[in-house]
């Protein structure tokens, strides 16, 4: 019997060798070491007193701001967000006057700080004494309130985190609906759906799901943000942990407290974030997939049937 002759090796054969990455070794070495000498200065160095974290993290003082700094974030957001949806809406009408308006009111709150917004709607009485609604231009007044009845620290803050908000989270709104498929509002058209049904069944639960995620995000930035009402001595987290500091002069461990809350906060709603855009993107399919054109042609089909 002939053997046959040896088969030659070809480059499939080949086996990859690891090169050793001696970067990457110098790299996690030196990272390693500053991470020890941080962590040995937090346990050793005597000034962060951690027992003094410990006695406030729980105190009522601290749990007291840490509520009104949640309250600040969920209304700013909430009233944010509803009029965000109007001013996107605004944006894509066919109407010049709604375009400039909403374009305006965007272009001001998100060139303007929080920062500068709050103070200013805090000594808007210097500009404006009384609110008043009646007739315009010299008219009988109906209703009228002084300035500084209204306009608290608590309303000053919420209009100066709600209307930035309203900014950003409209430009958000507004690339979502656009990214919805046109298909769909020209299917919705064709049983007769007017353009309010068809925005408010068809489109807006599409972008609502597609703008989820940078919304996570701003309201993470929107927790940090409610820091700034410190200025308006509203007794947030971090004035209140000033308040602490300031009587008992213990200044880094009261700052490391609201420092710790703070982490505490944007980790929890961290999680929650990845969690709602993980459960939308397994429940609910892409934009223009064949799933999504069928559920979209059985909602259009139960729409008809509700219509005859």
């Amino acid at each position: 019997m002939s053997k046959e002759p040896p088969r030659r090796p070809s480059i499939h054969d080949l086996k990859p060798i690891a090169v050793p990455k001696i970067g990457h070794w110098i790299g996690g070495v030196v990272l390693a070491v500053f991470a020890v000498i941080f962590l040995q200065v937090l346990v050793t160095n005597k000034n962060m007193q951690w027992g003094v974290v410990a006695e406030y993290m729980l105190s009522p003082a601290i749990l007291s701001g840490l509520g009104m700094t949640l309250l600040l974030t969920f209304l700013a957001m909430v009233l944010g967000l509803a009029i965000g949806v109007v001013l996107a809406i605004m944006r894509l009408s066919s109407s010049r006057v709604f375009q400039s308006v909403s374009w305006g009111w965007i272009w001001f709150f998100r060139g303007v700080p929080p920062l500068v917004q709050m103070i200013f709607w805090y000594n808007l009485a210097l500009l404006l004494p009384e609110l008043a609604i009646g007739v315009p231009f010299g008219g009988p007044k109906l209703v009228a309130w002084q300035t500084n009845d209204l306009i608290t620290p608590f309303s000053a803050a919420i209009m100066g985190l709600a209307f930035t908000e309203s900014a950003y989270a409209a430009e958000m709104i507004r690339a979502g609906i656009q990214a919805v498929n046109v298909g769909q509002t020209e299917a919705a058209a064709t049983l007769g759906m007017t353009r309010g049904q068809t925005l408010r069944r068809i489109v807006l639960p599409q972008a609502l799901r597609i703008v989820i995620p940078p919304i996570g995000n701003d309201t993470i930035s929107m927790l940090k943000f409610t820091s700034l009402v410190s200025v308006l001595a509203l007794p947030d987290l971090l004035y209140s942990a000033q308040m602490v500091y300031a009587r008992t002069y213990q200044t880094v461990p009261l700052l490391i407290v609201a420092t710790i809350w703070y982490l505490v906060l944007t980790t929890v709603l961290t999680v929650i974030e990845h969690a709602v855009e993980h459960r939308l993107k397994s429940e609910h399919p892409r934009a223009g997939s064949r799933k999504s054109r069928g559920i979209l042609s059985f909602r259009l089909f139960a729409y008809q049937q509700e219509a005859l």
